[in-house]
């Protein structure tokens, strides 16, 4: 098959062709039509993180048609349309069975802990546990947007938030995870504040549902800014960047008892930011965190999607090829796209 791989961290990542997977007892090799370009693969090139051992093929979100099942397999069969959350879990963890697959304690990440979807085909194990069987009316571009980014914002602001009409969002970065929970608080009916360094990004909330944006290249204070427009802060406040200043940001945007939740990955000089605990202590402010979603709580996202009140399909802004994505992912650092990139072509 033709998959992007690389052999050394922050090393070319080219198109060569290597072995078709095969699956495993309990797993399924999966077709992939399309498949999202997200700031976590850009983490695992640069070598951030410890799952990733080169030589290694990236890619997490993605969408297609199952051509092989292993043994044990029940659930599912060839041809069916499928997803599956960028963390998968083993079904038999103590977390498992209570239900958090999104914190497995053997979990699976294909991309990461396995090679992963920039390549035609992808072997997925635990498969009866994590697959999610696509709508026939989805199609595979929007699907495969889905599977990290906007899974994870869901459960971010739905499920660890617990956003509701009425209240007050801050989302600090308009990126893929951003321009998500943007959309979603929205949806939930609650007055959202954007926060970027790009007013294009900006211009975008606005079309998806935030009703105030503040570009934090011109504002020096932003916590000061957001309180003053809801005049004591936000309800929830989201990092969707994951950098020292979003999550500081987000954590001093926030009114008394409120809840930061962080989505943006913090890593190297930021794994350890400084948070404002004093504040978090006087206010009884909450910090979560949210980790991907769990296969059977696609359901609620889906049903939200198919009743027109949340369009990830809007967030798509490019269609490219594997190798085009590829050259794509190694710029990702550079924040120029606005909204969501896909590969539809291998």
């Amino acid at each position: 098959m033709r998959a992007a791989y690389f052999t050394d961290y922050q090393g070319p990542i080219e198109v060569q062709n290597v072995a078709d997977p095969t699956p495993q007892n309990g797993g399924v090799v999966i077709k992939v039509e399309a498949t999202g370009l997200c700031r976590s693969d850009w983490h695992g090139w640069m070598g951030h993180d410890s799952d990733v051992q080169v030589p290694h093929v990236p890619g997490h979100e993605f969408a297609g048609t199952i051509v092989a099942v292993g043994k044990d397999i029940k659930r599912w069969q060839e041809g069916d349309r499928v997803t599956v959350p960028f963390v998968s879990g083993c079904g038999h963890c103590p977390e498992c069975h209570s239900g958090n697959h999104q914190v497995c304690d053997h979990q699976f990440q294909p991309g990461f802990t396995g090679w992963g979807s920039f390549a035609e085909y992808v072997a997925i194990d635990y498969a009866d546990t994590n697959l999610v069987r696509l709508p026939d009316e989805m199609d595979f571009a929007t699907a495969a947007s889905l599977g990290c980014r906007f899974a994870t914002s869901f459960r971010g602001v739905i499920d660890q938030g617990k956003v509701s009409a009425g209240q007050i969002v801050a989302v600090h970065g308009a990126g893929g995870v951003g321009l998500s929970a943007i959309m979603i608080a929205a949806a939930a009916g609650a007055y959202v504040i954007a926060v970027d360094i790009d007013d294009a990004k900006l211009d975008f909330a606005k079309e998806i549902g935030a009703n105030a944006v503040l570009n934090a290249r011109a504002i020096d204070d932003i916590p000061a800014a957001i309180k003053d427009i809801t005049r004591g802060g936000a309800h929830v406040s989201v990092d969707a960047l994951g950098s020292a200043v979003t999550c500081f940001n987000s954590v001093a945007s926030l009114r008394k008892r409120g809840k930061h939740i962080q989505i943006g990955l913090m890593t190297g000089d930021h794994a350890h930011a400084k948070v404002p605990m004093d504040r978090v202590v006087a206010h009884e402010l909450e910090i979560l965190g949210s980790h991907g979603m769990q296969a059977f709580r696609y359901d609620a996202m889906l049903d939200m999607i198919l009743s027109g009140k949340l369009a990830p399909q809007k967030l798509i802004a490019d269609r490219v090829t594997l190798a085009e994505g590829a050259t794509a992912l190694m710029n990702m650092d550079s924040f120029s796209s606005t909204g969501v990139t896909v590969i539809d072509r291998f």
